[in-house]
């Protein structure tokens, strides 16, 4: 028999656990709803399922792929649009030429199919509405039945005023084929609210079956909780859920691989899922904890719901909260009734999450906070809009239309009327999606806007440096996270924007206060022509290309389906440099995600210049402005001891006086130094600040700890396809390959650790340590950077997180290793307020 399961909801009532998966593949008892679907399905001899998608269809698709796992044959219909439920199954109506059953993929049942479709026939309906009776039927639709089933009358989600009975419509019908016929083609049609009614006014054969067994429409979060304890409780029967196990009067449901301490204590029914542990003297009651799992010591867990991948840590207190996947609950956090932490989200040590609050996705509650008020998408933007000189947030939920619009218009009132501004982007299409929306704020404004569409940002800094333009914008994929976009804001002349202008853009961005261009002042959106020949003959111009004659290079290149793929190429095949190149077309659904896929890259690289003998091979980072880097052993070069090594090669050229480096670079940079006679400023770890080194400060050669090199002659910044054809062209003056290069700096141990600290304790931990490092050498440009016991300490506050950054730099592991839990503990110490 046939079946068509509904799986195409926003579910935006169940918001946050719907924010990154969707409704139907909520997990019930550790198992996604929609699975348990299809095994009621299965059970009853419904094997040739249908599944209507509409929102994030890929994920239900590769769960389910062909339902040959479940002993189903399984297909997809994708919707174009949001035709309501009856128009929906409209789409599939070529497939559905037999009677069929539809359901919701949302709901939670155990409903008798088998004896629903029996009344069907006994009755010759046209079309059967399963029924259940419920306490409060005000959110579903309320029937009437006669004494034969059939329906006399029929209100979707009526008010109380309206109630004339407890039997609600499930969602679950049986339809003969031709009832499709009723409905519209490419239209706005519901079954309860256009179908269903119709068929009453034409008095079609509509009939209802009035169930047994359990059914709940898990719509929000509390209907949620609700199934998984119904589930846990009995009343809602899913079969098995791996081993079951009785310890103590509590019944365990055991995952494969599970490690549970002899010491642990359980009461009602635990379901633990595949490869979880759970520690010594931990406290489960009616809890599901979701596969690849841990709860650490004397962990006190009542009636909650854990997904996948969660980390909830000793000593830690929660009581019917729900927990997504990849959530760390640091140790003795406590999280309080009805509490919700969304999906890679963080609560710190000793954090309070105070009853009913939701904390959304990759949010953070500090250690230590206490926390009253949902902590939701948005909040960031009320306090502080700009990090340095971009704004990042969560794709399309942080970083959406609206909001990119206002902050066109807000950056157009500061370049101001008749002003150009470039706007251009990466390959996604979220990018895409807040160019547009960019490019109508700034023109509301008055400005100009010159679109450049798809390209690296070198060449947006290349075409600003021609000084034509009043500043430019960009939007990217995060190459932090690949579910975050960037939008990054350059001065003109090619330069991040200062703090003083991202001051002034936000002040406007908040207020909202500025000014409109009237209808005729609105600006202009034009189409510059040849930005890529003007920066090719810029880029050659820079370089001393006879070195490059003869010289025979092969190098590998890993664009990363980036931008750069389609300027580096022929550039270096001006230079006679063979590239083989991987990943070499720009893809908007794949557009290299650094946080998922960087070492990934990094072992095919270094594999493919090892097996083709190549001279070097390099991967370009997103936006191409940083590289990784192989030599021809094909040794992935870390980026601390890149830095030293291409200093050195710059150095053997001569012609260099002072460089540049962050304050957390290597101490082998000293050493360089020391045998080349030259001067080195350590600078805060900005590229704002490498910028200014290089351009107003007088240095030779500045060089990040992130892969970024800044060469002078050509780019005002960052630039990772000028940086390979650089050091290619120091390879060639130098005679010297990657590997050759002698190690002119000591064998340095450089570890690092993230201290959390409140950001209300980051100015009394500035404080204290600027006491404790009084009689010390140091240097105070980004954080404090000190030498105590032949060792260099860095700490430096994260700009980006409540925490700080520590670095520790030693001859001896040893005492690296000892002086970095020394200061971990006096970092922790000095946040206490009250020490005496």
């Amino acid at each position: 028999m046939k079946a068509v399961i509904m799986a195409g909801g926003f579910g935006t009532r169940l918001r946050p656990l719907t924010l990154n998966i969707p409704k139907p593949m909520v997990p019930l008892g550790g198992i996604p709803v929609m699975e348990h679907l299809v095994k009621l399905l299965k059970k009853h001899n419904f094997t040739d399922i249908k599944s209507l998608l509409y929102f994030q269809a890929d994920q239900i698709k590769n769960h389910f792929g062909n339902g040959s796992k479940w002993g189903v044959d399984m297909d997809y219909v994708m919707a174009q649009a949001d035709f309501g439920t009856a128009g929906s199954v409209k789409n599939a109506q070529k497939y559905l030429d037999e009677r069929f059953i539809i359901i919701s993929g949302d709901v939670a049942t155990d409903i008798d199919l088998t004896a629903a479709i029996k009344f069907h026939k006994k009755s010759k309906a046209q079309a059967s509405m399963v029924l259940t009776r419920v306490e409060n039927p005000l959110a579903y639709g309320v029937v009437i039945v006669d004494d034969n089933g059939r329906i006399d009358r029929f209100l979707e989600k009526p008010s109380w005023g309206q109630v004339f009975s407890d039997t609600i419509n499930t969602g679950i019908y049986i339809l003969e084929p031709e009832v499709l016929d009723l409905v519209p083609a490419q239209t706005e049609f519901d079954f309860s609210k256009d179908l269903f009614p119709k068929m009453l006014a034409d008095k079609m054969r509509l009939y209802g079956f009035i169930a047994d067994g359990y059914w709940r429409d898990i719509g929000n979060t509390s209907e949620y909780s609700a199934s998984n304890q119904d589930l846990l409780e009995g009343s809602l029967n899913l079969g098995e859920f791996g081993q079951k196990v009785e310890k103590d009067g509590a019944t365990l449901w055991l995952g494969e691989k599970t490690q549970v301490s002899p010491r642990a204590t359980f009461a009602g029914t635990v379901i633990i899922g595949d490869r979880t542990k759970i520690g010594p003297r931990a406290k489960l009651f009616n809890s599901v904890i979701g596969a690849d799992s841990i709860v650490g010591r004397e962990a006190d867990l009542k009636r909650c719901v854990a997904w996948d991948r969660v980390s909830i840590g000793p000593r830690v207190k929660a009581s019917e909260a729900i927990i997504c996947d990849g959530v760390v609950v640091s140790e003795a956090a406590e999280l309080e009734e009805n509490v919700i932490i969304s999906s890679n989200a963080k609560v710190g040590n000793d954090a309070l999450v105070k009853a009913n609050v939701k904390v959304w996705p990759e949010k953070e509650v500090e250690a230590g906070a206490i926390l009253s008020s949902s902590l939701v998408w948005g909040e960031r933007w009320t306090k502080e809009l700009f990090t340095n000189s971009k704004i990042t947030g969560i794709a399309n939920v942080e970083m959406t239309p609206e909001l990119a619009g206002r902050l066109g218009a807000a950056y157009g009132a500061i370049v101001g009327e008749n002003q150009t501004v470039i706007v251009s982007r990466d390959g996604s299409r979220s990018s895409r999606m807040l160019t547009r929306a960019l490019i109508a704020g700034l023109i509301s404004a008055g400005a100009n806007v010159a679109e450049l569409r798809t390209i690296p940002i070198p060449l947006l800094r290349y075409q600003l440096s021609l000084q034509i333009e009043a500043g430019g914008i960009y939007a990217r994929v995060s190459p932090l996270s690949d579910r975050r976009m960037d939008i990054v804001f350059f001065d003109s002349g090619g330069y991040d924007i200062p703090v003083s202008k991202a001051k002034s853009i936000e002040r406007l961005f908040l207020r909202e206060d500025f000014r409109r261009a009237s209808m005729e002042q609105t600006g202009k959106i034009e189409f510059p022509e040849r930005v890529i020949e003007y920066y090719r003959d810029g880029f050659l111009q820079a370089l001393n290309i006879e070195s490059f004659r003869q010289s025979n290079l092969k190098v590998v290149i890993d664009f990363g389906f980036g931008g750069a793929s389609e300027i580096l190429p022929a550039i270096l095949g001006a230079l006679d440099i063979e590239v083989i190149a991987l990943n070499a077309y720009p893809d908007p659904d794949r557009v290299y995600h650094y946080s998922q896929q960087e070492e990934k890259a990094r072992k095919q690289l270094s594999a493919i210049v090892k097996s083709l003998k190549a001279d070097a091979g390099f991967l370009i980072g997103p936006g191409a402005e940083k590289l990784t880097v192989v030599n021809e052993f094909g040794k992935v070069i870390d980026y601390q001891t890149l830095l030293c090594l291409i200093l050195s090669l710059y150095l053997e050229m001569g012609n260099c006086r002072r460089v540049a480096v962050p304050v957390v670079a290597s101490s082998g940079i000293e050493a360089l130094a020391k045998k080349y006679k030259i001067i080195v400023d350590r600078i805060p770890d900005t590229h704002l600040a490498m910028m200014d080194a290089l351009h107003k400060s007088g240095a030779d050669f500045v060089g990040g700890t992130k892969g970024g090199f800044i060469f002078p002659g050509f780019q005002i910044g960052c630039d990772a396809m000028f940086a390979v054809a650089k050091i290619l062209e120091l390879m060639t003056l130098t005679g010297k390959h990657l590997g050759d290069v002698k190690q002119n700096w000591p064998d340095i141990k450089i570890i690092n650790k993230e201290i959390p600290c409140s950001w209300t304790r980051k100015g009394l931990v500035m404080r204290r340590l600027m006491e404790h490092t009084a009689r010390k050498k140091r240097i105070l440009v980004d954080g404090v950077r000190f030498f105590s016991d032949a060792t260099n300490i860095t700490i430096k506050p994260d700009r980006y997180k409540a925490s700080f950054y520590l670095q520790v730099e030693s001859k001896s592991e040893d005492k690296a290793k000892s002086s970095l839990k020394e200061y971990a503990s006096k970092i922790k110490q000095w946040q206490i307020k009250n020490r005496r």
